[in-house]
Formats: structure tokens, C-alpha cells, sequence
């Protein structure tokens, strides 16, 4: 005896049979008989929601305040950039800490480890036969020039002031020109300890002139001057510069340029690592001791000249007595 079961039976076995559809239009039948027959997944719609939906389609309800302020937002996590534990962060900072070492000590321009120090002025003791030492072992060239001159002097006791307004009394001027006008200045000051910024500012353009300078450099001597009246400068701050700071204090001066710096600093403060750079006569003496066929420009002094480093300005001396020898170079200008 075989028993039928009709799949809307299994479905719903508490559901009315159907009558059999019709012959004629059979999907719509069975379509209508579906419908019945599916349960609804969608919830019962509440009255709200009736209303939302038969509102106009170009009406926009405002979202209020205080439920977009309700809204809840996922804690975000902070991921760990690094995974290394603190025990392990000493090594790994001597690890770095050599390596950056290592890379600076392959420049050969720069100076070794033994030289790093606080550098004193040339006319400490024993400061000269440091420099020599060290120009020898890093420029066998310069060291032919070392053995066949004498070793450089600094014993200039001038202050500050006092020479930067002899610097400008000299500038452009003969050597025997220059220094009977200084002469006459210093004279008209009431002596060297005299020449003092009060002292300057309290002498006239004409009285200068009479003395033979001109009456830019009387505006110079004034404008220096006046810098150490208001504090601008002082022989206090411009021992404790650096010579970076120096550099850019005094050219604030008129008349003073980097060459008169430069000068400065190697023949009056004794700064061991000066490179005056625009000087002829030092250009003319690295031309000639690396057999250049051209004067080197300022960047190329840089480089030729980096072996020296910390003592380029014992360097630069022996290229004016370099060219001196070679009579480029009169001797009283050194």
C-alpha cells in the first residue's frame, strides 16, 4: 500500500488542502497559493514606521542631538610601534650610538678623536706644537713647509675694540700709510688704553679727517662704537662667542666684512681654526703647494684645506710665508 504526501502537508500540516488549480491561467494560481502558504519574515510594522513611510520623499527628517550624541563608537586600540622590551633598549641605543660612530670617524676631513676637545688659543702653551704635530701626520705637503719656516708667533695683547678699529683704520691702505695713520690716531686718543668707544664717539668727522681718515671710515669707527655704547658689543661677548656667532655679530659693523674677521679672529682672539677663505694670498700659497693651475674657490679651499682642521689657521700662516717667500706677500703685512 503505498501512501502520498503532498509537499504543502509536510510544510504545514495543519494548513486546508487546496482545491486543485485550475487548467487556465496555472501561474497565477500558483503564484496566490505561495503567497498563502510562506509565513512573512518581516516584523509587523509599527505605527511610527506606517508613518515614515508615507511621508513625501523629498521631506528629510533632522536627526536630533540627543540621539547622534547616544551613538556608540568602537574603542580603538594603540598598536605598539615597537616590540622590544625595555631590558633590550640599552643594547640597542649603544648598538646605534656605535654605528653612527663608525660612520663618522670614514670622513676623512673630519678630525680624529684625539682632537675633539675644547681647542684653546694658539698662544697657550704648547698649543702651537700640538697644531704642528697634527699638520705633519695629515698634509705631508704642508709638513715640507713646517720643517723648512719657523714656527708661527701669536703675541698680539690688543683688546678686542682696540683692534677691530685698527683693522679699520688699515683696510685698503700701504702697510707704512696705514700704520702712520693709526699712529696718529692713537695719538689723538690720548693713547692705546685711551682708544676706548666713548673716546671714538667723542671725536668729530673733520678732527678724523685731519688725521688722514676718510670720512667713510670715520662713519665705521663711529658705527662700531656706537655698537659697544648700546651693548650690541662688548670685549666680554666677543671673547665668549663662537666663531659662527662672532662672525655674524661683527659684519653687523659697517666696514667690517669676513675678511676682516677672519683676520681678526687668527691674529687678535688666536682662534686655532680659521680659514679666510677670500684671501689672496692664501688662495695664491694652496695653489702653489698642490700645484693647481687655477686659484681655488672657497668651496675647494674648504675641501682641500679639511685635512687641517682643527688648526687651519697655523695652516693659512705658513701660506703667506709660502708666498712671501716667493715675494707675493710683503713682509711687514703678516
Amino acid at each position: 500500500m503505498k501512501i502520498k504526501f503532498r509537499l504543502q502537508d509536510c510544510i504545514n500540516p495543519g494548513l486546508k488542502p487546496l482545491p486543485p488549480p485550475a487548467a487556465t491561467n496555472t501561474r497565477h494560481h500558483h503564484s496566490v497559493s505561495m503567497a498563502k502558504r510562506k509565513p512573512s519574515k518581516c516584523p509587523p510594522q509599527t505605527q511610527t514606521q506606517t508613518q515614515t513611510q508615507t511621508q513625501s520623499p523629498t521631506t528629510i527628517s533632522p536627526i536630533s542631538p540627543s540621539i547622534s550624541s547616544k551613538i556608540p563608537f568602537p574603542s580603538r586600540k594603540i598598536r605598539k610601534l615597537s616590540s622590544i622590551a625595555s631590558g633590550d633598549k640599552v643594547p640597542l641605543l649603544n648598538t646605534l650610538k656605535s654605528s653612527i660612530d663608525d660612520t663618522i670617524d670614514e670622513n676623512p676631513s673630519r678630525p680624529s678623536s684625539s682632537l675633539i676637545k675644547t681647542l684653546k688659543p694658539l698662544t697657550s702653551d704648547g698649543e702651537i706644537e700640538v697644531a704642528l704635530s697634527h699638520l705633519r701626520s695629515s698634509d705631508p705637503l704642508l709638513g715640507t713647509l713646517i720643517d723648512a719656516y719657523r714656527p708661527p708667533a701669536f703675541d698680539s695683547d690688543r683688546s678686542p675694540f682696540l683692534a677691530l678699529a685698527k683693522s679699520i683704520l688699515y683696510q685698503q691702505l700701504a702697510y707704512k700709510a696705514a700704520k702712520s695713520i693709526y699712529t696718529r690716531f692713537v695719538s689723538l686718543c690720548g693713547g692705546e688704553d685711551l682708544v676706548l668707544p666713548d673716546a671714538v664717539l667723542s671725536l668729530s668727522v673733520q678732527q678724523l679727517r685731519d688725521i688722514g681718515v676718510s670720512g667713510r671710515k670715520a662713519s665705521y669707527l663711529h658705527d662700531l662704537s656706537s655698537k659697544y655704547k648700546n651693548g650690541t658689543l662688548s670685549d666680554s661677548s666677543i671673547l665668549d662667542m663662537d666663531d659662527d656667532t662672532l662672525s655674524t655679530m661683527l659684519t653687523m659693523v659697517k666696514g667690517i666684512g669676513a675678511w676682516s674677521v677672519h683676520m681678526f679672529m687668527i691674529f687678535s682672539l688666536h682662534r686655532p681654526d680659521v680659514l679666510p677663505v677670500g684671501d689672496l694670498g692664501v688662495r695664491k700659497g694652496v695653489r702653489l703647494l698642490y700645484g693647481l693651475k687655477e686659484l681655488p674657490r672657497p668651496l675647494e679651499m674648504e675641501d682641500l684645506c679639511g685635512k687641517w682642521k682643527p688648526y687651519r689657521s697655523v695652516g693659512s700662516w705658513y701660506m703667506w710665508r709660502l708666498m712671501e717667500a716667493k715675494g707675493v706677500v710683503p713682509k711687514e703685512q703678516q
